[in-house]
């Protein structure tokens, strides 16, 4: 028999329970409801106090920036003097005079009141951190903006190190120049840790080595009232900057001088390279700039005026420009003639001044008349086309040339420790029926034979040529620092050791034959006499480009000395002359110069007396 289920007893129990949950919410919702009061109500004002009186303000202390030196260690090229920065810290700028504010603080500090709001965007308008307008400021401008500071709330201003450059000239190619962070390379760089507002470097050693020399920013925090005033009450926090490091370059400043006034100011690059290391000594580019130009309120109109500068003052010539090497190419031709044996080096090529092939004459350019019958050595002493490009096109072929070509370094970048570096252009068949849809043509062969046609290379990078023939098979890479060393104790950091990037193939015997050849090229050839200092031994080899212009070429000469010294001892010396500038075959002479003062430890001027060239020397670049 079922018995009937009580409902009466279990409605009475869940009743129970529900009145218990509604009475323990209850309880809760009184209790919070008390604390939201307290917190609101009774003790409001004071957190409303607190929140708008007091927050914890962060103010940069700008690092050191690593002095940069040359090679002896002593006076540095490249340091820092004192300066300021003004900022404005957007939340202390009551928001009824913030268009005020920003128009007085530019008239103060000469500037267009638009640069500010571009920095100051309302986005930012909240924010307590400090954001740097402009540096350097002087010290005047300074006290004019602490002389009305109630004129001015908001602002700001610190120490803050401007970058000296001591020596400018001719090392401005080299050292570069810093500026403001763009948010192109923010964009770039703030996973390296760089923020809004920093100075990096833009060019040069400075870009080069930015990471290095920059060191690492200081901060000071402290809690500060509405006024910017700080809270007593509150322990100011430092976290102290660090210094970057100095930096020593392999560059030797007599031998800059020297080569700086041996150019004078003739459109072109001096390259002097340490073969056995391949340090460079001294690295020219003219017409040069002066970086101290390029920072602070004027920078942007002085990039703008050296940007259309015709004569390019911000392009680095040695590494950044690329030409025909005309003749000097002929020792790459020597080194491929001699270790192919494509074509007996006594044997010798009868040179009547031209040469047809096809539809066109091709003219001896060194001597009209011709040079007569001529073998390897003589080719190359006298310079003679008719015989280089009758072996380069009959001979040797463009497939072997374009090999030997890649084997000296040309068409790629030797990596110098400079930014921006051209890699120049090594021509071949498939690249002209790519490029131009046109077969490549005996012709084109014997104008590569030659260093014309198509063929770029740098300065540097010819460079390496006559310091791959020195070294007989090495090239070291070139590079401009010698060492970092500690700011504080002047402790080396870390040394550059010599780096080989070529280890060629041709045989040390045919090097020593065309160092041979080369010397003789000074001795009997084509520099024999405007290359006549006593004091040193040279070999080297000319060359005069054409560039489609009547009576103007590119002037080089390219060199190696002293001859009967060990490579250790060996300077190699590149000079390069645009045919932008009036024609005077000035590369060679230029050369003699370089190695008189240097080897015969003269001065500039002294070398030219002793050489007799004051008559070449225009009056301007004497130093009477």
């Amino acid at each position: 028999m079922n018995t009937p289920l009580d409902h009466s007893s279990g409605s009475s129990s869940l009743k129970r329970r529900i009145a218990t949950l509604r009475g323990f919410s209850l309880i809760l919702f009184v209790l919070f409801s008390a604390y939201l009061f307290s917190l609101q109500v009774l003790r409001g004002g004071e957190y409303r106090s607190r929140a708008t009186d007091i927050a914890r303000q962060s103010t940069v202390i700008s690092a050191q920036r690593g002095e940069i030196y040359a090679r002896d260690f002593t006076l540095p090229l490249v340091l820092n003097t004192d300066s300021f920065a003004v900022s404005i810290v957007p939340a202390r700028l009551p928001a009824q005079r913030r268009e005020e504010v920003f128009s007085k603080l530019a008239a103060t500090l000469g500037i267009d009141v638009a640069d500010i709001r571009r920095k100051i965007i309302p986005a930012y308008y909240h924010l307590y951190q400090a954001i740097e307008i402009l540096s350097p400021v002087p010290y005047s401008t300074i006290t004019k903006i602490a002389e009305r500071i109630d004129e001015f709330p908001g602002v700001s201003w610190q120490s803050k190190p401007v970058r000296n450059y001591v020596e400018t000239g001719s090392l401005s190619h080299i050292l570069g120049y810093v500026g403001e962070i763009t948010r192109d390379e923010l964009k770039v760089l703030y996973n390296k840790g760089y923020k809004s507002g920093d100075v990096i470097g833009k060019t040069g050693i400075e870009k080069q080595y930015d990471q290095d020399l920059r060191g690492v920013d200081g901060r000071r925090f402290r809690m500060v009232d509405v006024l910017g005033k700080g809270v007593k009450a509150e322990k100011e926090e430092i976290s102290p900057p660090v210094s970057g490091s100095n930096l020593v370059l392999t560059i030797d400043s007599r031998m800059q001088e020297i080569a700086e006034k041996a150019l004078g100011e003739r459109m072109g690059s001096v390259v002097i390279l340490k073969p056995a290391t391949g340090e460079v000594l001294a690295l020219v580019s003219y017409p040069w700039y002066n970086p101290n130009e390029m920072s602070g309120p004027n920078a942007g109109a002085a990039y703008v005026s050296m940007l259309n500068d015709p004569k390019t003052p911000l392009i680095d010539r040695a590494i950044q420009s690329s030409y025909p090497p005309a003749s000097t190419f002929k020792t790459v031709l020597t080194a491929g003639i001699i270790e192919e044996k494509a074509f007996p080096q006594d044997k010798k090529v009868l040179c009547t001044g031209e040469i047809s092939y096809g539809d066109r004459i091709f003219r001896c350019w060194i001597k009209k008349p011709g040079h007569g019958w001529l073998d390897l050595a003589g080719a190359l002493e006298q310079s003679c086309d008719i015989y280089y490009w009758t072996v380069g096109r009959d001979y040797l072929g463009v497939e072997r040339i374009v090999e030997y070509a890649k084997e000296f370094g040309f068409g790629k970048a030797t990596g110098i420790d400079l930014p921006g570096e051209l890699d120049g252009f090594v021509p071949t068949p498939q690249w002209k029926d790519r490029r131009f849809h046109e077969k490549w043509v005996g012709g084109d062969t014997m104008n590569l034979s030659i260093g014309q046609g198509y063929l770029l290379v740098t300065p540097i990078q010819i460079a390496d040529m006559m310091a791959l023939v020195a070294n007989g098979g090495i090239v070291y890479r070139p590079h401009l620092l010698k060492e970092l060393r500690d700011p504080n104790s002047g402790a080396i950091i870390r040394q550059s050791q010599p780096e080989p990037i070529i280890n060629s193939r041709i045989s040390p015997e045919t090097f020593a034959t065309l160092r041979a050849d080369l010397r003789k090229v000074v001795t009997d050839g084509t520099v024999k006499f405007p290359l006549n200092t006593k004091v040193v031994e040279v070999a080297g080899k000319t060359g005069t480009a054409e560039v489609g212009l009547v009576d103007h070429w590119h002037s080089w000469f390219v060199s190696f000395g002293p001859y009967d010294k060990p490579v250790s001892e060996q300077i190699v010396v590149v000079v390069m002359v645009e045919a932008s500038n009036p024609w005077e075959w000035w590369a060679p002479y230029a050369s003699d110069i370089i190695y008189q003062a240097i080897f015969g430890n003269q001065t500039y001027d002294q070398a030219v007396d002793t050489l007799g060239l004051r008559y070449l020397v225009p009056r301007k670049e004497r130093q009477e």
